[in-house]
């Protein structure tokens, strides 16, 4: 772990002054608490397992110090923890019984809940780390489902971050592994805020894109030993999900580490995919298979000259509104995603004169954005095996998904956040079925991963 990286970034972010990585670092959550709550009570919450894990240890240390506790909140094992609204809702009601600072012991799931639950009652809280699987522990925001939908509902990140390197390293191996398809990601979602801020649409934060993607490649270059148990690659990984998170704070938003690969994961999830699995299928495992979805369809749109595109043909093709609505309409069946999707396609929808300027610019920008995309993105082939050596799916079979479900989500994910990325741009310049179309046809990128090739 890269000390002084982190305080530099520290030096950035908005909510985050205090990470503390290393091996027994659990023994250090006094100090770390001391040190940025003062004299508050405690309150740790955690679920039965990552109480074991990590939350015996810090309610003793808090014990010994003779700090102020209320009993520990405690998830129950069964059945397992979802981020879902009603979680929050109870344990805000437990806060607000008293004034005590959380302590949140556990993953995604348990910090998300935690980050959220916090805020509502105004307060902030310290998170300890239980297992290297996302990049949201030093991020703004919570995903949490609520109204049938997966969304970010605003709260600050932690006040103080704690890793015990000896804790994640017993984490399940597919939370690691899950956390390590989060950070590659990151090479798709690159991509997306490079063609965003070429079009105009979500300007780029210079420092918050070094912080990412500086040492992306670093942090990702040994997935084999981390699926080994490495030490080395899993200080690489939880330095690169901790700045990923930094970078949001940084931005005051999740561009930096969330592009069009992360529509795939959360279309998937407010459809309910892999919920009735225990342990439930991993955003990371989601997102890693919409990874390497996005990073083939830029393959194919690379191979085109859209420096020589016809403008006017393209928007001769544009669809109207209203049957952009009919179609967003006619492809969502959940409960209330489909007004969701119309609410945030409308957000992002341009009529004809806009839709004109837009590609005018794409066609003037292309040779220098062309080269700035091959750059940043890696072979959909490449990434695949990486996130395959560090024992992450990477077909959609493998997440439950048939191949005629993929094929569909490149057209559906687009829909249900106004975020551009290249789905729109392939979408606008009238060729996206077309280059989806290839992928899955004979020798087409998904074909030959379908045969096994």
């Amino acid at each position: 772990m890269n000390e002084e990286r982190i305080s530099e970034a520290l030096r950035d972010a908005s909510d985050t002054e205090n990470v503390v990585i290393g091996a027994g670092a659990v023994g250090s959550v006094e100090r770390v608490f001391r040190e940025s709550f003062g004299d508050a009570a405690v309150v740790v919450v955690a679920d039965e397992n990552t109480f074991r894990a990590a939350g015996e240890e810090a309610s003793r240390a808090f014990e010994e110090a003779g700090r102020e506790m209320v009993e520990p909140y405690i998830f129950p094992r069964h059945p397992m923890l979802y981020a879902g609204y009603g979680n929050i809702e109870r344990l805000a009601r437990f806060l607000r019984e008293h004034d005590a600072v959380p302590v949140a012991v556990g993953a995604g799931t348990l910090n998300d809940i935690v980050k959220r639950a916090a805020h509502e009652v105004g307060r902030s809280y310290l998170c300890i780390g239980t297992a290297a699987s996302m990049d949201g522990y030093t991020s703004f925001g919570a995903s949490i489902s609520k109204d049938g939908r997966k969304q970010t509902l605003a709260c600050p990140a932690p006040r103080a971050v704690v890793g015990d390197v000896d804790v994640l390293a017993k984490a399940p191996a597919w939370m690691t592994a899950s956390g390590y398809a989060d950070l590659l990601c990151k090479v798709t979602a690159g991509a997306d805020w490079i063609v965003a801020d070429a079009l105009q649409t979500e300007e780029m934060h210079p420092r918050a894109w070094s912080m990412v993607h500086e040492r992306l490649r670093e942090w990702t270059a040994q997935p084999a030993d981390l699926r080994a148990g490495g030490n080395d690659a899993m200080d690489r990984l939880m330095e690169g999900l901790l700045m990923a998170g930094l970078a949001m704070q940084v931005a005051a938003s999740s561009r930096p580490a969330s592009g069009a690969e992360h529509m795939f994961s959360h279309l998937w999830e407010m459809e309910g995919l892999g919920h009735d699995q225990d342990p439930p299928l991993s955003h990371g495992f989601k997102v890693g298979v919409g990874c390497i979805a996005v990073a083939a369809l830029y393959e194919r749109v690379l191979e085109r000259d859209l420096g020589d595109l016809d403008v006017e043909a393209a928007i001769d093709e544009w669809p109207s509104w209203s049957a952009v609505e009919s179609e967003v309409r006619s492809t969502h069946t959940v409960p209330g995603l489909g007004e969701y999707a119309v609410e945030e396609s409308r957000a992002k929808y341009v009529g004809d004169e806009g839709l004109r300027e837009r590609l005018e610019l794409l066609r003037e920008l292309w040779p220098g954005l062309h080269e700035e995309l091959e750059k940043q993105l890696m072979p959909a082939e490449e990434l695949r095996e990486m996130l395959r050596a560090a024992g992450c799916p990477t077909t959609p079979t493998e997440i439950g998904l048939s191949w005629d479900d993929l094929r569909a989500t490149y057209r559906r994910a687009r829909t249900i956040r106004r975020r551009y990325n290249v789905l729109d741009l392939a979408s606008e310049t009238g060729i996206l079925e077309e280059c989806v179309g290839e992928l899955f046809e004979p020798g087409g990128f998904w074909f030959r991963v379908a045969r096994g090739a």
